[in-house]
């Protein structure tokens, strides 16, 4: 599993970790049912607190992207597709407000805005 910290940006370490997990499952990277790293290996490999890392998978584990069974470790969770679906549509959210700023640092209009964005879907049909 590839996780890489960045002290840059000022997002905590454990969410930094539950952002990139959330995205291997998500790109479908890590399967249902995979195993995850121990809290201790993964503590190790990344050079931080067991308390970040058992922070992270309680994250994890509460929005429902793992399970974690008492002296067996931590799986990813089976596929909750309405689970899956909300957070395809929050990232798509987040990208848009991105792109909307953009927009209007660039002095274009909600026409341009979207005929770009028509562009863009119509290639993807390709």
């Amino acid at each position: 599993m590839d996780i890489i910290l960045t002290n840059a940006g000022g997002q905590p370490i454990y969410d930094q970790i539950v952002s990139q997990i959330k995205a291997q499952i998500l790109s479908g990277k890590l399967k249902e049912g995979d195993a995850l790293p121990s809290l201790r290996t993964l503590a190790r490999d990344l050079r931080i607190s067991v308390i970040t890392t058992k922070r992270a998978y309680e994250e994890l584990e509460r929005e429902g992207f793992i399970v974690s069974l008492t002296g067996k470790g931590s799986f990813v969770a089976g596929a909750n597709t309405e689970l899956i679906r909300e957070e395809h549509l929050r990232l798509l959210e987040d990208h848009l407000r991105e792109a909307v700023a953009l927009s209007h640092l660039c002095n274009l209009d909600l026409d341009g805005l979207t005929g770009i964005l028509s562009m863009l879907y119509k290639e993807e049909d390709l």
